[in-house]
């Protein structure tokens, strides 16, 4: 299987989807504890989610693989995002803190640097590939990182998480007009919570990427799985739920696209 599946777009605007991937090596697969199983912490159904993206003319980059393979949002170098508790980039336990291998079946350090090699490589060749594709076209690029996470997970965060998480590294990896922008959406609707830069800062992703200083803006968007979904497996879609999320997702990338276009091309 191919690491991603690719489509392109007409604007300058990539949504990047690192973690609704569910494809496993045979290897791992046979390794998985009986939590990990069902493949828990997966994004689910975030692509579906952003259907609605691909008729704006987004580009678009859907991880193939599980998570539980190689974690496409860290480092190469595996070192810590969080100060507090998190998961690595070949994931040893799972959110809810219990193993996700069997004992002594973890993967190889031989198999984990293939994964590495031919999945999580070819990932990051790929986004900047075409970010630096739109910035030709463009003179700027749009990166949206595309995630979602149960809303309660006490080894991670206290208490519920609001419904949108937006991330931006604390302003670094958007200009502060766009993230303005932003928060004042958010502020404007109220059937959603919401946060920026609360416990989901931006991963590896929009912190590598987001260069605002070479017209490269990256933002992150952690979604409560609540609002769209079964939580628990088997992790259904809801979609009396999700037609209530789609349209402030729409106007939240719209608001993207249209801050960036006034401050580029005033």
């Amino acid at each position: 299987m191919t690491p991603f599946r690719y489509t392109g777009g007409r604007i300058p605007l990539l949504i990047s989807v690192p973690h609704a991937g569910t494809a496993l090596p045979g290897e791992i697969k046979n390794g998985l504890s009986d939590n990990a199983q069902p493949l828990p912490d997966t994004d689910w159904h975030v692509e579906r989610l952003y259907d609605f993206a691909n008729q704006l003319g987004a580009h678009m980059l859907v991880a193939n693989y599980s998570r539980f393979v190689v974690d496409l949002n860290r480092p190469a170098d595996d070192q810590p995002l969080y100060s507090s508790a998190t998961t690595g980039l070949f994931p040893e336990t799972l959110f809810d803190g219990s193993a996700t291998f069997l004992p002594g079946k973890a993967p190889s350090a031989a198999e984990r640097q293939g994964y590495l090699d031919h999945i999580w490589r070819p990932y990051h060749l790929k986004l900047q590939q075409t970010l630096d594709e739109l910035k030709a076209e463009f003179g700027y690029a749009l990166l949206f990182d595309a995630h979602s996470i149960a809303s309660v997970v006490p080894r991670l965060f206290d208490g519920k998480l609001p419904d949108l998480n937006l991330g931006t590294n604390d302003g670094q990896s958007l200009d502060s007009p766009l993230e303005q922008a932003l928060r004042d959406y958010c502020q404007s609707q109220s059937r959603f919570s919401w946060v920026l830069n609360g416990r989901f800062k931006g991963g590896y992703i929009t912190r590598a990427y987001g260069k605002p200083e070479q017209k490269q803006q990256a933002l992150q968007l952690e979604l409560a799985q609540c609002n769209y979904m079964q939580e628990t497996a088997p992790f259904a879609w809801r979609q009396d739920q999700a037609e209530q999320l789609i349209p402030v997702l729409t106007g939240l990338i719209s608001q993207y696209l249209a801050s960036a276009k006034q401050l580029y091309q005033p």
